[in-house]
This record gives structure tokens, sequence and C-alpha cells, in this order.
């Protein structure tokens, strides 16, 4: 693994759910990078290269499912998996976000933050990243 924490991107514009996330994800050894839109969350991607990205699907200025499809339509960001945090559960909005690339859909109050730091953690661990 090295010295080099992972960096995680947090796409996320309810603020005390991203502050608590963003503790357990540093507790856990992890770099959470935060943005608050989806225009953001496009910008930070490019500039923070992060190893794994979190994406809330109901975002001010673009939506999550937009979000993916611009992270997947670039060749530097295509590779960087998503995984899809919502607090909707609706079978199209996740077969639409699988179609488009998303490594994974949790909906947000079926997960304690502790859950979806180990859900992290294992995607990052089995090399898919």
């Amino acid at each position: 693994m090295g010295d080099r924490k992972k960096k995680i991107l947090v796409i996320e514009d309810e603020a005390l759910f991203a502050k608590s996330l963003g503790i357990m994800l540093r507790d856990a050894g992890f770099d959470p990078v935060f943005a608050e839109d989806g225009e953001e969350g496009v910008k930070k991607a490019q500039s923070a290269n992060p190893d794994l990205i979190l994406l809330d699907n109901i975002l001010p200025k673009l939506s999550g499912l937009e979000v993916l499809q611009q992270l997947k339509e670039d060749n530097r960001l295509k590779d960087i998996p998503v995984l899809m945090l919502t607090v909707l559960s609706d079978s199209d909005t996740i077969s639409k976000a699988v179609s488009l690339g998303a490594v994974g859909y949790l909906i947000k109050s079926d997960y304690q933050l502790s859950e979806i730091v180990r859900k992290v953690r294992s995607l990052l661990d089995k090399g898919e990243v």
C-alpha cells in the first residue's frame, strides 16, 4: 500500500453527513476531499486525482448520474471507481448508475457510516483501484 493515504472524493451536499463521513474516513486512514455540488465534484475529480469517489445522487447543479456520466467520458477519470450514495432506492436510478459504470450503490438509510467506510476499504483492497 505504500505511505500514501488513499484519497477519497466525497461529492455530497448534506454538510453534516459529509463531515461525519469525512471524520470516519480520516480515522480509517484515508484522505477525504470534499465537493458540495456536481460541478465542483467533476472539477475536484480532475484536480485531486482521487482513488475512489463517493457520489450522492441528489446534488445541486449536476445530479450524481450526470456527474458519473461526465467522469466516465473523461479518459483521465473513467477508471476511478465510483460508489453511489443516495436516499433514493428506485431501481431505474440504480440500474442507470450501474450501466454508467458505478461500482456500487448504497442507500444512505440502510448503512451506518462505519459500514460505508468498510465498503470503501474492501473496494480499494480488492485492487479495483
